[in-house]
C-alpha cells in the first residue's frame, strides 16, 4: 500500500516530520480507531483523528443531538439537531476528509455487543461520561486486550490517561471501586466550560496518534490533571495493581453477565421513580418540588409546582411538610435524588422520591407521545 499524489500533498505536513513521514502516514492510513462517545470529548478526537488519516474510525453513540449540546460539541450545528450523533458526526467528517472509512454504531454499547464490536478495531477511545460505561469498556479492552484512551472532565478541570497499554495499568488501577451513586454530578448538572472538552480531546487524539506511529512517551502508567483556570499541569503516576484487576472478568462469558449499573448503582434506586409513575401522581395531584435554579430549562407548564432551589434547601427545607407526600425533580435527576437523599439523612424525611432522568426525559418521552 502507498500513498496516491492526492495524498502525499494533503499530509504533507505530517510526512516533513522526520518522526512521522510517509511509513507514518501509512501506518495511520491502515489503522482503525473507535471512539465510544461522540459528544463534548468525543467531537474534538473524531475531529483532530479524521484530519489525520486514520482509516476506519467507528463512532458509537446512541443519543441524539440537543442544542444544549451546541455550547461545546463542536462536531453539530443547529441543522442536526434531535438528529443521531453518530450519524451527524459522520456526515460532518465525511466532508472533512473522504479519504477515511467512517462507521456508524447508533446504539448504547452493553455487554451484548461490545466484545463484537471492540475486536474490529485497534484503539479504543473512550469518551463516554459516567462510570458504568467506563467500567464496561475498560474490562471489554483487557478482554480483548485492546489500548484504551481515556479523557474526562468536570467544571473547569480534566484529565487524560491510556490504560491498558503493553501490559500498564487499566482503568480499574485509577478507581478500583466506582464512587457512590449520584456523588459525581454530571455538566448537565454543574456545568462545563465550553473549550475543556476541546483540550482534553486534542489529548486524547495525540495519544491515539502517538499509540499508532509509536512516538513520543504515551501516558500510560500516568494521569494528567488540567486546570483551565490555573493553566497548569500535573502528572500522577498509576502502577498496575493486579489484585484489583483480578476483579474485572475472566472471560467473555462472566462479560457478558455482568451489570454494569447495578455495580456503580445507578439502578433500582429506591429513592426514585420513573417516568410512568410520576405520570400516574401527576393525575391524582402528585406535590412536585423543582430544585433547579431560577431559570433553568425546560420550563414546567403542565403542572403546578413549588421551587426550591438546591442552594436553598438548607434554609427552607421546612416548607416541605412531613405529613404530605413530594415528587422531587430537577434537569436530568441528578440534583434531585441528592435532595431527597440529604433531607432524609439529616432531617428524617421519608415522604420524598426522585423523579429518575429528570425533567428533560420526562418531556422527551410525553412529547414523544402526543
Amino acid at each position: 500500500m502507498e500513498l496516491n499524489d492526492k495524498q502525499y500533498y494533503r499530509y504533507s505536513r505530517h510526512i516533513l516530520l522526520d518522526e512521522i513521514g510517509e511509513k507514518g502516514q501509512l501506518k495511520l492510513k491502515v489503522s482503525k480507531v473507535l471512539v465510544v462517545g461522540a459528544g463534548g470529548l468525543g467531537c474534538p478526537a473524531l475531529m483532530y483523528l479524521a484530519a489525520a488519516g486514520i482509516g476506519e474510525i467507528g463512532i458509537v453513540d446512541f443519543d441524539v443531538v440537543d442544542e444544549s449540546n451546541l455550547q461545546r460539541q463542536i462536531l453539530f450545528g443547529e441543522s442536526v439537531i434531535g438528529r443521531n450523533k453518530a450519524e451527524a458526526a459522520a456526515m460532518r467528517l465525511a466532508d472533512l476528509n473522504s479519504d477515511v472509512n467512517f462507521k456508524t454504531h447508533p446504539f448504547k454499547l452493553d455487554t451484548s455487543n461490545a466484545i463484537t464490536l471492540l475486536k474490529n478495531y485497534d484503539i479504543i477511545v473512550d469518551g463516554t461520561d459516567n462510570f458504568a460505561t467506563r467500567y464496561l469498556i475498560n474490562d471489554a479492552c483487557l478482554l480483548t486486550d485492546k489500548p484504551l484512551v481515556h479523557g474526562s472532565i468536570f467544571k473547569f478541570q480534566g484529565q487524560v490517561s491510556v490504560f491498558n497499554y503493553k501490559n500498564g495499568p487499566t482503568y480499574r488501577c485509577l478507581f478500583p471501586d466506582p464512587p457512590g451513586a449520584n456523588t459525581v454530578p454530571s455538566c448537565s448538572d454543574i456545568g462545563v466550560l465550553g473549550v475543556l472538552p476541546g483540550i482534553i480531546g486534542s489529548l486524547m487524539a495525540n495519544e491515539v496518534l502517538k499509540i499508532i506511529l509509536d512516538i513520543g512517551e504515551i501516558m500510560t502508567g500516568e494521569v494528567m490533571l488540567y486546570n483551565a483556570l490555573q493553566n497548569t499541569n500535573v502528572k500522577l503516576k498509576l502502577v498496575r495493581n493486579e489484585e484489583v484487576i483480578d476483579r474485572a472478568p475472566k472471560s467473555i462469558a462472566e462479560f457478558e453477565k455482568i451489570d454494569y449499573d447495578f455495580f456503580c448503582g445507578t439502578i433500582n434506586n429506591p429513592l426514585e421513580i420513573g417516568i410512568e409513575t410520576f405520570v400516574d401522581s401527576l393525575k391524582n395531584g402528585a406535590n412536585i418540588i423543582d430544585v433547579r435554579e431560577f431559570g433553568e430549562l425546560p420550563e414546567i407548564n403542565d403542572f403546578e409546582f413549588t421551587q426550591i432551589p438546591m442552594s436553598q434547601i438548607e434554609i427552607e427545607y421546612d416548607r416541605i411538610a412531613k405529613e404530605k407526600e413530594y415528587v422531587v425533580v430537577c434537569q436530568y435527576g441528578i440534583r434531585s435524588l441528592q435532595v431527597v437523599e440529604y433531607l432524609k439523612n439529616n432531617y428524617g424525611y421519608e415522604n420524598l422520591l426522585s423523579l429518575k432522568g429528570g425533567l428533560v426525559e420526562y418531556y422527551k418521552q410525553t412529547e414523544s407521545k402526543t
